[in-house]
């Protein structure tokens, strides 16, 4: 079943796609060494794939959170929100990104167990109250996070990024969307 992207909707060939995606499937699995499953997951709906890895690709690369932070929220809201694919990919890419191999494992089951600076606590603090109390954030939780040295930029990053992966995660347990082998030994080998 690993092998298969998605097991609640079709999968398409990537072949079968417009010439756009297919263009950006290549990329990213020449980038990685792999096909990520969720991008052959999101072909079921071509006009969904687009705004969504557009967006996606904006979090990552126009914000003044580094990598590692983005991918530590990611990890985070991911396993509040039991969502496998998420979990595993986005562990593997936290795990690279921080050279931290069991920081991944300890933000998906209890974030407060990871060691983290109090900045970063209380990033995935608020990402975590984002994710299950949205209704209860309040604009004393954004001053609380400008008192550990969060700029406004940050703190909106840091809602983007909750939120988006709010949104992923829901669609992933939707499809059913299955991490792909590689994810799982990713950056696993180093030292901690």
């Amino acid at each position: 079943m690993a092998d298969d992207p998605m097991t609640n909707f079709p999968v398409p060939d990537v072949e079968d796609l417009p010439e756009d995606l297919r263009e950006r499937i290549a990329e990213e699995t020449e980038q990685a060494g792999f096909t990520p499953n969720v991008f052959r997951a999101y072909g079921y709906k071509p006009s969904h794939f687009r705004p969504f890895f557009q967006y996606h690709d904006a979090l990552v690369e126009d914000t003044p959170l580094d990598r590692e932070e983005v991918e530590m929220i990611v990890v985070t809201v991911s396993g509040v929100n039991d969502c496998l694919y998420c979990v595993v990919a986005h562990g593997a890419l936290c795990r690279f990104y921080s050279e931290r191999p069991k920081l991944s494992d300890q933000l998906a089951t209890n974030h407060r167990a990871a060691e983290l600076s109090e900045r970063r606590r209380a990033m995935l603090d608020f990402a975590v109250k984002l994710t299950e109390e949205p209704g209860s954030v309040t604009e004393a939780d954004l001053e609380a996070l400008g008192e550990v040295g969060m700029t406004d930029e940050e703190i909106w990053d840091v809602g983007s990024v909750t939120s988006f992966f709010n949104l992923s995660n829901r669609m992933s347990t939707l499809a059913d969307m299955r991490p792909n082998e590689e994810f799982y030994t990713f950056a696993r080998g180093m030292e901690d």
